[in-house]
């Protein structure tokens, strides 16, 4: 199992291998091996996806991801918080347990995994309702990073609108990133700056919760990563000249493969076990968000940008 893990590894940095191939090729050695690493591989994914971001701000320009964040704002403030009421509801309707119902919403409204894990401590969530929640949304951002590309060439969405969307919809920054770079390389670059902006959103989302579950001493997670990848770009943008444009291409090279073995890593990590605790009706109010804020937002790009 531990040669055929890294076999895979190496193969998905070959440059035959794209992020939903790699996905895939996580998908199923999870499923007909499984994972020999399950602790080391979610540290690792964790550290590998936030490198990889930060490495993609050496491609990228300062007034573009300016350009692109204030592009996103209204759309990201609009369903960020139309997502949260509207999953609240869908919980309550479906009887699903509040707590779980609240992770599953969090999830889809910001960053997938990376919102679940701030907030699940502000409320309290036991393990039970984290491993439901997280298993929820990353079936369905499994699915978003196979069907998003599909969808935009089928609709003729441009490299902007492409961006915003999938950053919109799509839950986990990995999926998020790994279908724009499949679409190209100005849809890249706005859906990683659009998504980051999202995810901003964590802390005052979590500080929200703390509000409404009475828990004044949680800690508020921040992702910091961001404001790396921000500097990045300013070195991109304002750094001497003398500094060869192969270096950032280099840079850039390297956080493609990483994202790519990211996803690789997030596939291996999914187990029988995850899918059995998730449950339908958990499921269900999950694939009616995302049906719901894909749909509106789809929309929205087809019609705004």
């Amino acid at each position: 199992m531990k040669i055929v893990f890294f076999l895979l590894l190496f193969v998905c940095l070959t440059p035959f291998v794209s992020p939903p191939i790699a996905l895939a090729l996580g998908l199923v050695f999870a499923f007909t091996v499984g994972n020999p690493f399950p602790e080391q591989t979610a540290k690792t994914t964790k550290i590998l996806l936030q490198a990889s971001v930060v490495l993609l701000g050496f491609g990228m320009n300062l007034t573009e991801v300016v350009k692109a964040g204030k592009q996103g704002i209204l759309f990201t403030v609009a369903t960020i918080f139309g997502t949260l009421a509207v999953g609240y509801l869908v919980g309550r309707l479906l009887q699903v347990k509040d707590k779980t119902s609240s992770l599953i919403s969090t999830g889809t409204a910001i960053c997938g995994g990376s919102a679940i894990a701030a907030v699940a401590p502000v409320i309290d969530a036991d393990s039970e309702e984290i491993s439901v929640s997280l298993g929820t949304v990353f079936i369905l951002n499994s699915i978003a990073l196979f069907l998003f590309p599909t969808v935009g060439h089928a609709f003729n969405l441009s490299q902007n609108q492409f961006g915003v969307w999938a950053a919109i919809a799509i839950h986990d920054t990995s999926s998020v990133v790994g279908a724009a770079q499949s679409y190209g390389a100005e849809a890249l670059a706005v859906a990683t700056t659009v998504k980051l902006t999202r995810a901003l959103w964590i802390a005052p989302v979590a500080l929200l919760f703390s509000f409404f579950y009475r828990n004044k001493k949680a800690k508020i997670a921040v992702p910091y990563f961001i404001f790396l990848f921000l500097l990045a770009t300013v070195f991109r943008t304002y750094a001497p000249g003398e500094i060869p444009i192969s270096l950032y291409d280099s840079f850039v090279m390297l956080a493609k493969k990483g994202l790519t073995v990211t996803l690789f890593l997030i596939g291996a990590s999914l187990s029988r076990e995850t899918l059995k605790t998730v449950g339908v009706k958990p499921l269900i109010q999950g694939v009616l968000l995302w049906i719901l804020i894909s749909i509106v937002s789809l929309w929205a790009v087809l019609n705004l940008l």
